[in-house]
């Protein structure tokens, strides 16, 4: 570790009297969101600011793990529509936890949780997989939500989860399709798509065809997976 702590832009330290107590974190807020917040703070090998205010962040984020359990269906998988966001999430917390590279883990978990509320449930399966992905930061919450929901074995002594290559190429991609240079709306495309393919999909395409409503076509230029540009 070769970054320091800051508190008001200067290093924590016991000859100033900056330092925080961890006990009185723990007291508060409880020694899982300690513990996060510390591998949330930053590049280890950087100097980060101590903000009290980020430390009720990772409580935040803890409660919404915790109340995950309300919306978990009967599923032991992962569903196919969440296949892709689980996977990538497997594979960036595990790489990242060999770097060390605690903060970006961390926020590629909230991202997923994220996705998990967006969609209004998690499967027993994704559940799982986000509790082993966080319990060697939040050991305490994830045991005792996997015990209370019954998921498995201790994850301190469970396999570490392995991601699927296949699934992490989606079948799906959107795409913006911009017309004389500004862009007009976005629409979802093969991930496969090709430049010799696209006419004639987006000849198809019910919602490309809605926004070129009315417009004469000149000419299509398909950016495979990125973008459609319309001149009219």
């Amino acid at each position: 570790h070769n970054g320091f702590i800051t508190v008001d832009n200067e290093k924590m330290s016991k000859s100033r009297g900056n330092v925080v107590n961890p006990d009185d974190i723990v007291r508060e807020y409880g020694a899982d969101t300690m513990r996060l917040y510390e591998m949330f703070l930053g590049d280890f090998e950087k100097a980060a600011p101590w903000d009290p205010k980020a430390i009720k962040g990772c409580k935040r984020f803890l409660d919404r793990v915790w109340k995950l359990m309300d919306m978990m269906t009967d599923e032991k998988g992962v569903s196919r529509d969440m296949a892709y966001d689980v996977h990538t999430c497997i594979k960036k917390v595990s790489e990242d936890y060999e770097r060390m590279k605690y903060n970006t883990a961390i926020s590629a978990m909230m991202t997923l949780v994220n996705q998990f509320y967006a969609r209004g449930s998690v499967t027993r399966g994704e559940m799982r997989v986000l509790l082993q992905l966080l319990n060697p930061v939040a050991p305490h919450i994830t045991e005792e939500i996997n015990e209370l929901c019954g998921l498995g074995s201790e994850l301190v002594r469970a396999p570490w989860p392995q991601y699927d290559e296949k699934a992490l190429v989606k079948d799906e991609v959107e795409i913006a399709v911009q017309v004389n240079g500004k862009v007009r709306g976005r629409v979802m495309v093969p991930s496969d798509l090709t430049r010799d393919a696209a006419n004639d999909f987006f000849a198809a395409n019910e919602e490309t065809r809605k926004l070129l409503a009315g417009l004469t076509v000149k000419r299509m230029v398909y950016v495979p997976g990125r973008l459609l540009n319309v001149v009219v």
